[in-house]
């Protein structure tokens, strides 16, 4: 059997979004870039981890909003933030499994700029214009807004903050940045995310694509 991709290679390779086998070089080259790969492809897996094991971080100068700092302490003082985004981003992606890496971005760039104009004073809202990036906006601005409610009914706990906001999304998005690969079809920081902050039981998970033949 030839792969089904360039019709010359012996087939090796099952690839669940083609649905019939394919070869090593062909399932390399077009791994999340003409390949929209599953996050429950075996093969996709193992590149992610040998990715992370030799990633190196982004230059100072290409991280997302590099004049902002704030201290490492703040970021472990905040972590239940950063577990309820990185766990909203998962959900989300369960209900909605066309959605990439770029996608997390876009909206974590736009929700960034609306909390970045909040500490002014003034509200400039202007979320993704293309789905489901427009989609995951609302929901984590529906997962911050209905936190900070809570907060306030607590008494002696202090309302999270316009400022803390923007900033834990930016750490978000640089976190992204260093975990993604950059292929236009990547799902590496969304391979991340669900290492770090696995779901409920009862939220539905990603149904396997992957068919033996």
């Amino acid at each position: 059997m030839t792969c089904a991709i360039c019709g010359k290679r012996p087939a090796k390779r099952f690839c669940p979004p083609k649905g019939e086998k394919i070869c090593a070089i062909c399932c390399g080259e077009g791994r999340e870039t003409t390949i929209d790969c599953p996050l429950d492809c075996s093969y996709l897996a193992a590149a992610h981890r040998y990715e992370a094991e030799h990633r190196k971080q982004p230059p100072p100068g290409e991280m997302p909003y590099r004049d902002v700092s704030f201290p490492v302490e703040f970021v472990y003082e905040h972590w239940p933030i950063v577990a309820l985004l990185g766990s909203t981003i998962l959900g989300f992606h369960a209900q909605n499994k066309d959605l990439h890496d770029r996608a997390i971005f876009n909206t974590l760039a736009a929700l960034a700029e609306t909390y970045r104009t909040l500490t002014g004073g003034i509200l400039y809202e202007r979320p993704p214009d293309l789905a489901p990036a427009r989609e995951l906006y609302g929901s984590i601005q529906q997962t911050l807004t209905e936190f900070r409610q809570k907060e306030s009914e607590r008494a002696g706990f202090p309302v999270l903050k316009d400022s803390s906001v923007f900033q834990l999304l930016v750490f978000m998005l640089r976190m992204g940045k260093s975990e993604s690969n950059g292929r236009p079809l990547s799902r590496a920081f969304l391979d991340f995310l669900r290492a770090r902050f696995p779901l409920p039981a009862s939220t539905p998970q990603e149904t396997s694509r992957i068919i033996v033949p």
